[in-house]
């Protein structure tokens, strides 16, 4: 599809950003699974719940567009995971891993800051203040989630992969 208006690089990149929670939704478990510090795995499990309700706020935008989000691929967040779940396949000491998963898991976050951002200013320039109020509600969170893994990195898993 040729995109010719700003509005058509919103839904775009809302779709990308869908599938991109969609596989972020697949590789939490994961993460929560092979981790060691009870901290970290409540992180990733609220983060789990946290990234069902964004879908959720992603679907209601579809919706308000009178669209439903095409099959686009999120390469960009495709990457990032499949470094993380090489990671995991690793032989590493698990607090070396609960260190690893961190990392990879702030890509994340730091992918979905840049993104949620990008969207939530067009949807601002495009007139669309629910739509802005939506997706800055999830930029805050990717935002808290982010300062939350420094948090336990800084605190307990880092010092105990030294």
């Amino acid at each position: 599809m040729r995109m010719e208006s700003l509005q058509d690089l919103y839904v775009h990149e809302l779709e990308d950003l869908y599938n991109a929670e969609k596989q972020i939704l697949q590789a939490l478990p994961k993460m929560a699974e092979r981790t060691e510090h009870e901290e970290l795995r409540q992180a990733f499990e609220q983060h789990r719940r946290m990234t069902e309700e964004q879908v959720r706020r992603l679907e209601s935008i579809f919706d308000d567009l009178g669209q439903k989000p095409s099959g686009r691929k999120c390469r960009g967040i495709e990457g990032i995971i499949e470094e993380g779940e090489n990671l995991i396949r690793e032989d590493v000491s698990p607090d070396v891993l609960d260190a690893a998963l961190i990392g990879a898991a702030q890509r994340v976050e730091h992918y979905e800051i840049a993104a949620y951002g990008t969207v939530r200013t067009y949807a601002d320039q495009l007139g669309f203040t629910e739509h802005a109020n939506l997706l800055q509600q999830t930029l805050d969170e990717e935002g808290e989630t982010d300062k939350r893994l420094t948090q336990i990195a800084e605190s307990r898993v880092n010092p105990d992969a030294v």
